[in-house]
């Protein structure tokens, strides 16, 4: 398969894993791939507007049994309004960002998976989806299904959003470098993976590399990704101030997961 095959086709394979690896998969029964769980976790700093809708609405989302909104460090009332929502909620005292957070989620959920059951797939959502976050139910069954180990989430166009797609840009040619394969929603934070493919990413990028960080160390290991198209709404960043900030940061951060992620590959040769 070219990377043009897999542009036009957002439920293609990236990359198949060996096939001794798929093999639990594919011999699993029909049956407990429907009733597998998951578990939704939702990273979350000062959203105490949102997060009681997106809780809800991640409840709803087929074969989530399980909504962990992870506190980072919030100034405003978010872990008492998850936590009344349905939330099983978790608090860092201070902000430690985003893959930190993500971290606490998945070893939250691991803490809550029943001996002798598989462990539960990870389904990670911003917290400031709102009533939209159910409509992140498709990402769930190419994973359970064993046909991708990671589904992202492809959104449409938010109204309001901002930017010239300089860092859009720079994720797209790190991860095509390493794959040959160009994403069309690198950034997106919407995706569901299986607890093995999480912990081959593991220590995630810091800040907003952590998605960038996570596609490429998977690529290079083998795993498959798809991107699926998902009707989500979040808060844009704009064209003001505040915006152009948030994408600096995000440039920052992003270079920085690729330089290292270069190094480790040729650690010779300058990033």
């Amino acid at each position: 398969m070219n990377a043009e095959g897999a542009a036009r086709d957002p439920l293609r394979v990236v990359r198949a894993r060996p096939a001794s690896q798929r093999g639990a998969d594919e011999e699993a029964s029909s049956a407990a791939v429907r009733s597998r769980r998951v578990a939704a976790v939702l990273p979350a700093k000062d959203e105490a507007e949102r997060i009681a809708a997106t809780v809800r609405a991640a409840r709803a989302i087929p074969n989530v049994d399980l909504v962990i909104v992870v506190d980072d460090g919030s100034a405003d009332d978010t872990q008492h309004v998850a936590r009344a929502a349905g939330a099983v909620v978790v608090r860092h005292s201070q902000n430690r960002g985003k893959a930190a957070a993500m971290e606490t989620g998945a070893a939250v959920a691991a803490a809550r998976d029943a001996d002798g059951e598989p462990a539960r797939l990870l389904l990670f959502l911003d917290a400031d989806l709102g009533d939209t976050a159910v409509n992140a139910a498709p990402l769930v069954p190419p994973v359970l299904a064993g046909k991708a180990d990671l589904s992202i989430a492809v959104l449409p166009a938010q109204e309001g959003a901002g930017g010239h797609g300089i860092v859009l840009g720079l994720a797209r040619r790190a991860i095509h470098k390493v794959s040959g394969w160009t994403p069309r929603a690198p950034l997106s934070g919407q995706r569901c993976l299986t607890r093995e493919a999480f912990e081959a990413a593991l220590p995630l990028a810091r800040g907003w590399g952590v998605e960038t960080g996570m596609t490429i160390d998977l690529l290079e290991q083998g795993f498959a990704v798809v991107e699926v198209p998902c009707d989500l709404r979040h808060r844009p960043s704009g064209t003001n101030l505040r915006g152009y900030l948030h994408r600096g940061a995000q440039y920052r951060d992003i270079a920085y997961a690729i330089a290292v992620r270069r190094v480790r590959r040729y650690p010779t040769q300058p990033a």
